[in-house]
């Protein structure tokens, strides 16, 4: 039991790294920008589309992965030069509609490129095996290495964001955009790098989850849906708020998939708790983003207030 408490909760912590990776995207471009997003998940989907090309093309795994999400920044720098940047003044419903529209325009051109049916993305011999782990615990070497990339991508965005140049003006951004436009930044280019990087992000986590997942058109849309989550819980535009939020929201639907039924089982006869385990298990991360909605509106880690 207690190996399968520990398999889990790496399951749960690597679905967190993973959502981390799109929302941190995500919550930077809304802290910066006061932009809403929701074509974010297509290019979450993009990522995972061109790893799986360049797998084809090149051979090497690492390197798919990362021209994977050098192509998403592309996009998503393509995407705000033509459209986004036309936005920053409109209202948030224009943004809700637009990046809509981007979201079935990206459906439709994968589903014309790759077809519509699943595309499985493989791992070479030495992702796919298993590592003994203590507690005699045998577990994906992918998975694991997932979990690292997270952990070390986090930690390098907590680097750029407090301690370098670009970062500090990220951040000034985040509070105050007048007073950083009054002492000479250049918000347009500001705007620009935070939209590309978060793109980028969004495409590497596409292109890590391309394995685990089958590669559709719309993989996104569940993800995203998650992520926002994340970025309610952690707080609008934090990136300590989005990781603390990723972690628990992972471990939260993890755990709750794995052991729920089980638990209710205790309390319950078989059948129904057979039929509300699932159901239940699959509304934790909302029932948990309402009651933190309700005790605590700007989420766990709220970044300052702009003014």
């Amino acid at each position: 039991m207690t190996a399968l408490i520990i398999e889990q909760l790496l399951n749960g912590l690597q679905l967190g790294v993973l959502l981390f990776l799109i929302a941190a995207g995500l919550t930077l471009i809304f802290g910066v920008m006061d932009f809403i997003n929701l074509s974010h998940g297509s290019l979450f989907m993009l990522g995972a589309y061109f790893a799986v090309l360049f797998q084809e093309l090149t051979g090497s795994f690492f390197l798919a992965v990362s021209l994977a999400g050098l192509c998403a920044c592309v996009v998503g720098l393509v995407f705000e030069l033509l459209l986004v940047r036309r936005l920053y003044h409109r209202s948030h419903l224009d943004h809700v509609l637009v990046t809509y529209a981007l979201i079935l325009v990206a459906n439709e051109s994968v589903a014309l490129l790759w077809g519509a049916t699943p595309i499985f993305s493989g791992l070479p011999d030495e992702l796919s095996s298993l590592v003994t782990l203590p507690f005699g615990i045998s577990y994906p070497v992918y998975r694991l290495l997932v979990i690292t990339v997270g952990i070390a991508v986090a930690a390098l965005l907590f680097y750029l964001v407090k301690y370098t140049r670009v970062g500090m003006r990220v951040r000034a951004g985040a509070s105050s955009r007048t007073i950083v436009s009054v002492m000479g930044v250049n918000i347009s280019l500001l705007f620009t790098l935070v939209f590309s990087f978060g793109a980028f992000l969004a495409g590497l986590a596409g292109a890590l989850a391309g394995p685990l997942l089958s590669v559709q058109p719309g993989m996104g849309e569940t993800v995203l849906i998650l992520s926002f989550v994340v970025v309610v819980i952690g707080g609008l535009g934090s990136i300590k708020g989005a990781l603390l939020a990723a972690i628990i929201v992972g471990l939260i639907d993890t755990m709750g998939r794995a052991f729920l039924r089980d638990f209710l089982s205790a309390f319950l006869s078989a059948r129904v708790a057979s039929e509300a385990g699932p159901a239940l298990a699959s509304m934790l991360v909302y029932i948990l983003m309402a009651l933190i909605l309700f005790f605590r509106p700007e989420g766990l880690l709220p970044m300052q207030k702009r003014s």
